[in-house]
């Protein structure tokens, strides 16, 4: 079955963390940390409309600078996230250049920043226009838990400990509906942007009896273009978790935020014969991310955030995370 979401690490597991996620029928990207962004091109980056990150220290947050560069003008906002005080943050690298070539004929980039705890607590709105001067506006109306919450999809986010506040993610899609063109073609009716309002009538759980306006006027019940032109399975759960201290609070955290996960991308930073370093700095060992991840029940588990200590072994960290997943 085709999927809508396709997350791939933006670097190799010993640089900077951080994944895009290409939603292949959106025209759009989402990215999960700003670290290191120069694998990406900038057809990539001006994709991305929403990226997430889970905390300020440079290797989640050197690329915004390169994002910013390539949408700077582009017409369609950015909206980024992360924790408390990430909005000073934001602003702070705005006020960094000199703005004073921007002005009302200007295309009007817009940036929003959300900062989350438990929920969206506070929004700022930076416009190119006003020379991304700081605007504080009224945050979304969301359940606790949730950064994004869209008809395809939802961002849920978690807040762990790492000697500072560090969010975790996961995108849970929505029911996946895919078309059967033969079954279209069987009854006949044509590919059209009318399937977009069909699909998202599956996904809300409209009733089979419920009427899908078909272009030209024709019209057809819900329930037997399921049966004869549309499959539908459960959506994608990917989970994301970097930066964590090793302790018992976090790691039921993260065991709950990547529950049922098709994948998980996690941290691994340390060997597990070096558990007291990681735990010194506030880092998982590998044999840790493997047993969250097993406990989480995921489907499968991508380990990265290497520390360099162990270039010369690169096999180390995978081997020891996946015997841990295993529950060798």
């Amino acid at each position: 079955m085709t999927t809508l979401v396709q997350p791939r690490p933006i670097n190799e597991p010993f640089s900077d963390p951080g994944i895009i996620l290409d939603l292949r029928f959106g025209r759009r990207a989402l990215l999960f940390d700003l670290g290191d962004l120069t694998p990406l091109s900038p057809r990539e980056l001006l994709r991305v409309s929403d990226a997430f990150v889970s905390h300020a220290h440079m290797d989640h947050f050197s690329g915004f600078d390169r994002l910013l560069r390539v949408c700077l003008h582009r017409d369609r906002p950015l909206h980024l996230a992360g924790p408390p005080g990430f909005g000073d943050r934001v602003a702070a690298k705005l006020t960094g250049y000199e703005w004073n070539l921007l002005d009302e004929s200007s295309v009007d980039f817009v940036i929003t920043v959300d900062e989350f705890a438990e929920r969206v607590l506070r929004r700022f709105r930076f416009a190119a226009r006003e020379a991304f001067r700081r605007r504080e506006v009224e945050p979304p109306s969301l359940s606790p838990g949730l950064l994004l919450d869209e008809d395809d999809f939802s961002i849920e986010a978690a807040v762990f400990d790492h000697g500072l506040p560090c969010l975790g993610f996961a995108l849970q899609e929505r029911l996946r509906v895919n078309v059967w063109r033969d079954g279209l073609d069987r009854l006949g009716l044509p590919v059209g942007p009318w399937l977009n309002e069909a699909k998202r009538a599956v996904r809300r759980g409209d009733p089979d009896d419920a009427v899908v306006t078909v272009e030209e006027g024709g019209t057809i019940r819900l329930g037997e273009l399921k049966a004869k032109a549309l499959h539908v399975a459960p959506g994608q759960r990917i989970a994301y978790i970097v930066d964590i201290a090793g302790h018992d609070a976090n790691i039921e955290k993260a065991v709950h935020l990547s529950r049922g996960a098709d994948q998980l991308f996690i941290e691994a930073a340390f060997a597990d014969e070096d558990a007291a370093i990681a735990a010194e700095r506030r880092h998982l060992t590998a044999g840790t991310a493997g047993r969250i991840a097993r406990e989480a029940g995921v489907r499968r588990v991508v380990p990265f955030h290497f520390s360099p200590r162990y270039l010369d072994r690169p096999g180390l960290i995978p081997e020891q995370v996946d015997r841990a997943f295993r529950g060798e």
